[in-house]
């Protein structure tokens, strides 16, 4: 019997869930930052083995929005958690439950499917206070089962995946056995060139950039990949703080994205990178859509 099926990973911002992701998968799927809110769209990542497939869907962190782009993020959330085989709720094992987890709690209730609630980042905890929260956490909802995991350390992550497993329904793979996601190329370089910005930037500046793709295209000879990416701020004082001085800072996030890019892609990559104004575009609906954003 083969069985197949798809899960949702939520829970609050920066709790852990792109890095489980990836470490699930065994690849880097979901551009990764100790940032909260740095996944803004659903994901997806393939885990395939002989006896089955299961389809992780990484979420952004679900949140109190505070403009039309935190809606959108809120609301594929919401939309996943509806549309999928099992959830697992991942909560920080060094904090106490907060108004955000209780938040998502009252969601889950709501929500048919079985709920898993794993607890992340037990390595920064001792043992007497990870019984105490695995106890506290799990009054929360009515969760089938719970799990102690360090994601960045992959510790004790096949209990997971084989529970995940027996509760997945028998049916065949939706993707090929070598695919890992189905994201398209365009949305991952503009993925990974928003994490290198992310990364080298501070205070407002990881909310308020998008990037992206305007021309991915081969050259003639095939030998190199030209992608030109467009940076989009909503002030002017943003653009300043990206280039960063004599351009040094976007020239660093650059050459880190190409170099990862062109790891990804198996070719050299020329990389052009601009950095544009659009003001208060996480508040307009019209920009989001043509930056990407799904809104309902």
């Amino acid at each position: 019997m083969h069985r197949s099926g798809f899960v949702a990973l939520v829970g609050r911002p920066n709790v852990g869930k792109s890095t489980l992701l990836n470490a699930l998968v065994g690849e880097k799927v979901a551009i990764t930052t100790d940032r909260p809110q740095t996944t803004r769209n659903q994901i997806r990542a393939v885990l395939t083995r002989p006896d089955f497939q299961i389809i992780f869907i990484d979420t952004p962190g679900l949140h109190r929005p505070r403009h039309k782009l935190g809606d959108s993020m809120v609301q594929v959330a919401r939309a996943a958690m509806q549309e999928v085989d099992l959830v697992c709720f991942l909560v920080e094992a060094s904090e106490a439950p907060g108004p955000g987890d209780r938040y998502i709690a009252e969601i889950l209730q709501s929500v048919k499917s079985p709920k898993f609630l794993i607890l992340n980042k037990i390595d920064l905890v001792s043992a007497d206070k990870l019984s105490l929260r695995t106890e506290t956490y799990g009054k929360l909802c009515d969760f089938q089962k719970h799990f102690l995991l360090s994601a960045l350390t992959q510790k004790k992550f096949e209990s997971l995946i084989k529970s995940i497993c027996d509760l997945m329904p028998e049916g065949p793979q939706f993707y090929p056995p070598d695919m890992i996601t189905d994201q398209p190329e365009r949305f991952v370089a503009s993925e990974i060139i928003r994490e290198k910005v992310i990364m080298l930037t501070r205070q407002e500046i990881p909310f308020s950039i998008a990037v992206v793709i305007e021309e991915m295209k081969p050259r003639e000879n095939g030998d190199i990949l030209d992608i030109r990416a467009e940076i989009y701020v909503e002030r002017k004082s943003q653009v300043g703080i990206i280039v960063g001085k004599g351009g040094l800072l976007l020239k660093d996030a650059g050459t880190k994205a190409r170099r990862e890019l062109e790891a990804l892609f198996g070719q050299h990559i020329f990389l052009d990178i601009r950095v544009k104004v659009k003001k208060d575009w996480r508040n307009r609906e019209e920009d989001l859509r043509r930056l990407g954003y799904h809104l309902r």
